[in-house]
């Protein structure tokens, strides 16, 4: 083991010795979930998506207020009422250092690197998850859906007007590649990756580690005009035990730990969801409300139900009133997220209706008079549920087993594994399932697009088969909407129709939680729980 240890000091910074490490500043994390590609057309979960923001960029990226901010590309010109995107690069850009460039030391990223990097995403053999976010180009556009003017100007056409486009061009599947650099390694590229961003890789014992350096030829500079990155690099490990990953935070191994599991939430947060004061001398707890919604689905396709009493929205309904939700986030989650009960677009979003009058509160009464309206007075002649979940969430599901007795109902919980979950679900065999859903991009219309008819599983996320012409030609409507104002209101009038219709009961809106050593500065928490770890710095 201490040989290991030795050979990943070198490997970190090249063939000095090991105090070597005293005079460079290293940012630590740990991947309990490990890490799958480095390739962004393989960015599809969080941890992927974290390695991946460190080694490219794109045209444009999220600031942490979740406005589109330039990139790559250094100012834009919307065009053709809105049907044409035009980007103007920066010329300063670089890939990182290859053998493949003619210059060893880089090379410049142009306007066609783009034009590769999308075409890429949408063809068939890369088989990328994220080939939907150019759903609305136009591919049948005299120049192309993706034209390069010149090195410097690239146009993006689109079949219809999309405000939430430059959204979408923030997201790591939008990242820029060197075409060399790709068809040279293959599927290969996923442990050989070229960027532009911030690090660059140095190397990647899977299993065991990954280590980035610091890519000295970086664009971006700080308010003061010095040169991105201040650390010179970054090692991630791979250590499975999440107890491991907290005593590492607690003894310095780690610089920063993500989320909290239940095992030791009481030993870290206070009842009110507060750092314990015993633990500030080490750590901080950085939080924000995170774009993502925990809720229970139910199945309301009526030629799969087939009269099921879950058809009935009054027994929908009554099963959304019937759940304590402020006991429920005080008890099982230490008061670290947010009660949903009204609306299902979150916190993290500007379409959040902060003075919603719809929805549902915690009322037994109500919940009652609805099940004997539906014909089930005090749930009798009400079939047993089955609520479908994995391991995690046992705890959140034997609560709300737990609340629907009171009213009369009974539920039992099917605990899957995750893959198995995620298939019945998605094959529409689970009428009662608990489901989560995070914001791939910083727009209500990614929430509100799980209503939508035309998403119906399996081609969509639309797990719960949900149908409603009104819903249809609202959401239809928005997506075409330029006015953010007019856009918000029909967003909002779409939440409420799902609360009142009730395919869903909304548990919880998420909050992302960073736990911190207190020696780390610049390390900025967003809605979207991107790690950026550009503008971090290490004090001694």
């Amino acid at each position: 083991m201490r040989s290991l240890f030795f050979l990943l000091i070198i490997l970190v910074f090249g063939c000095g010795s090991p105090s070597t490490e005293d005079d460079r500043s290293v940012f630590n994390y740990n991947e309990s979930n490990g890490i799958s590609s480095l390739d962004p057309a393989a960015a599809r979960n969080l941890e992927n998506m974290w390695a991946v923001n460190q080694i490219f960029d794109g045209l444009v990226r999220l600031d942490e207020k979740l406005n589109v901010v330039p990139s790559v590309a250094q100012r834009w010109e919307i065009l053709d009422s809105g049907r044409t995107y035009r980007f103007f690069l920066r010329e300063d850009v670089v890939f990182h250092p290859s053998p493949l460039f003619s210059d060893t030391s880089g090379r410049q990223v142009v306007a066609n690197d783009f034009v590769y990097s999308f075409e890429r995403i949408l063809d068939p053999k890369t088989a990328s998850p994220g080939k939907w976010i150019f759903d609305k180009v136009d591919k049948d556009h005299p120049q192309g859906a993706f034209h390069a003017i010149n090195d410097s100007v690239l146009d993006i056409h689109l079949k219809n007007p999309f405000p939430v486009f430059l959204g979408l061009l923030s997201t790591q599947y939008a990242n820029v590649l060197p075409k060399e650099v790709v068809e040279y390694f293959g599927s290969d590229f996923r442990a050989n990756p070229v960027g532009c961003g911030p690090f660059k890789l140095g190397f990647w014992m899977e299993d065991v580690a990954l280590v980035l350096h610091k890519n000295d030829h970086y664009f971006r500079m700080d308010e003061a005009g010095v040169q991105l990155p201040y650390l010179d690099a970054v090692k991630i490990s791979f250590v499975k035990d999440m107890t491991a990953e907290y005593l590492g935070l607690l003894q310095g191994k780690f610089d920063f730990m993500s989320g909290l599991h239940p095992a030791y939430k009481d030993e870290v947060l206070t009842p009110d969801g507060e750092l314990r004061e015993s633990l500030q001398d080490k750590i901080r707890l950085q939080k924000i409300p995170f774009v993502k919604t925990d809720y229970i689905g139910i199945l309301v396709d009526d030629s799969i139900m087939q009269g099921h009493a879950l058809s009935d929205r009054r027994v929908r309904q009554a099963l959304n009133y019937a759940v304590d939700r402020e006991s429920m986030v005080r008890y099982l989650r230490n008061n670290a997220v947010f009660e949903a009960g009204h609306g299902f677009i979150p916190r993290g979003l500007p379409s959040h209706d902060t003075t919603a009058n719809y929805g549902y509160d915690f009322d037994l009464a109500k919940a009652r008079t609805l099940l004997a309206e539906a014909g089930f007075p005090g749930g009798e002649g009400l079939p047993e549920l089955e609520l479908s979940t994995t391991s995690d969430y046992v705890d959140l599901c034997e609560f709300l087993q737990f609340q629907w007795q009171e009213i009369g109902v009974k539920c039992n919980i099917d605990v899957l594994a995750s893959s198995s979950h995620r298939e019945k679900v998605a094959s529409s065999g689970a009428m009662l399932f608990r489901k989560s859903w995070l914001a791939d991009y910083p727009d209500a219309e990614n929430f509100l697009g799980l209503f939508y008819s035309k998403n119906f599983t399996p081609g969509g996320p639309n797990y719960t088969h949900y149908y409603s012409a009104q819903f249809d030609s609202l959401f239809e409507s928005a997506i075409r909407e330029v006015d953010d104002l007019k856009r918000r209101e029909s967003y909002i009038a779409m939440d409420s129709l799902v609360m009142a219709d009730a395919p869903v009961i909304p548990l919880f809106y998420d909050q992302v939680s960073h736990f911190v050593r207190n020696e780390v500065q610049g390390l900025n928490t967003d809605p979207v729980n991107m790690l950026d770890l550009s503008t971090v710095r290490k004090t001694r």
